[in-house]
């Protein structure tokens, strides 16, 4: 009979802390704290017009900012000194008075500049108010439709993203991509699939009267507010709009089919590229515009790229996976990825024709 000697394994001793490299941790995430308070206070802030106030009235104490918003004046101050702090304004002490910088003015009022942010931080706001959901479905994998979202992620969406292509749209990527422009002159046929609320849509029809446009896209209430867009423009006699999904439109012989910050959104990107290569006329091109990204993680590890994560996490993500198949390619797939989705559709010319810091502006061809 023999006697064996359990074995024990002693455990490593705990790494030595870096005692300042982990309050240098802990005060960057009171600041993340701060920024993500912030996103709702610049909702706000463009919601009650402080931000409007400021930049038509100059340099405002908090009673005068509360008296010319109409708001409580312990709110105005509030939101004041939290915008101070994190320098979206500057305080004078000597005069109790707020700045809001002329670069901010723009940023923060002109809705008018690619560089408008408040969309921006709106449909960041609905996205966030919306992710107890997404928590509850990331346990099983399940996602959350686009037209499940609350309003602000609809809206926020579309003020974000028209004043970058009212800035690039017409001056720089319709020109990048192979003798499109001039077939639009002369009069083309455009299909803008999962056009939302229509903006690059009516954009396009403004600059080239002698064509004609059909918009299209699955959420419903997106295409109603996309019609009453093209009666505003005075375009609604060459634009129509269609409640349809991606794999489901008609038609053949577009000289143009674009896809805006929508491609990597749908359950079935490949699905949809087989219908775009249906729709095109055999010398036809296809636009397609995504989010700036590089094709490996660490190119994507920055400032922009984390932002376009988050988004992909709580709101893009979930929409894919909530249609068929759901293959979820993510907000940072990267041009090699759409080069993948587009070839196994039978495409054979594909090239990056231009790009922005938010966007890359892809041109496929048959």
């Amino acid at each position: 009979m023999t006697t064996q000697t359990a074995q024990t394994t002693t455990p490593a001793p705990p790494a030595e802390l870096d005692e300042a490299a982990l309050m240098a941790f802990v005060f960057r995430a009171v600041d993340e704290v701060g920024a993500s308070l912030n996103c709702a206070l610049v909702v706000m802030g463009d919601r009650l017009g402080y931000y409007r106030a400021l930049a038509d009235r100059g340099p405002l104490t908090a009673p005068e900012l509360a008296q010319a918003t109409g708001t409580g004046e312990r709110y105005a101050a509030e939101w004041l000194n939290a915008q101070a702090a994190g320098a979206f304004v500057t305080y004078d002490p000597a005069t109790g008075r707020y700045t809001l910088p002329p670069e901010h003015v723009v940023a923060l009022t002109d809705e008018s500049s690619p560089a408008f942010l408040p969309g921006f931080f709106q449909i960041a706001f609905g996205t966030i108010s919306d992710a107890a959901q997404i928590f509850d479905r990331a346990r099983a994998g399940d996602g959350l439709g686009w037209g499940d979202h609350n309003h602000d992620v609809h809206e926020g969406c579309e003020r974000f993203f028209r004043p970058s292509y009212a800035a690039n749209l017409l001056p720089s990527w319709l020109p990048a991509l192979t003798d499109v422009v001039p077939k639009l002159e002369r009069g083309a046929r455009v299909h803008d699939l999962g056009c939302g609320h229509g903006a690059s849509t009516v954009l396009m029809a403004e600059a080239f009267p002698a064509s004609t446009f059909v918009g299209s896209d699955a959420h419903g209430e997106s295409i109603g507010v996309a019609r009453e867009r093209a009666i505003e423009a005075g375009v609604s006699d060459r634009v129509e709009f269609e409640a349809v999904t991606s794999t489901a439109v008609t038609g053949s012989g577009y000289d143009l089919v674009t896809v805006f910050d929508a491609l990597h959104d749908m359950g079935d990107p490949v699905g949809c590229a087989r219908r775009v290569h249906d729709l095109l006329a055999d010398d036809g091109t296809w636009m397609i515009v995504e989010p700036a990204a590089g094709d490996r993680i660490e190119d994507n590890l920055n400032p922009v790229g984390r932002a376009y994560y988050g988004f992909s996490t709580l709101l893009c993500t979930p929409a894919s996976l909530s249609q068929d198949v759901g293959l979820a390619i993510g907000t940072q797939a990267g041009p090699a990825r759409i080069r993948d989705i587009v070839t196994a559709a039978g495409f054979t010319q594909f090239r990056i024709a231009a790009q922005t810091p938010f966007n890359n502006v892809l041109e496929v061809r048959k």
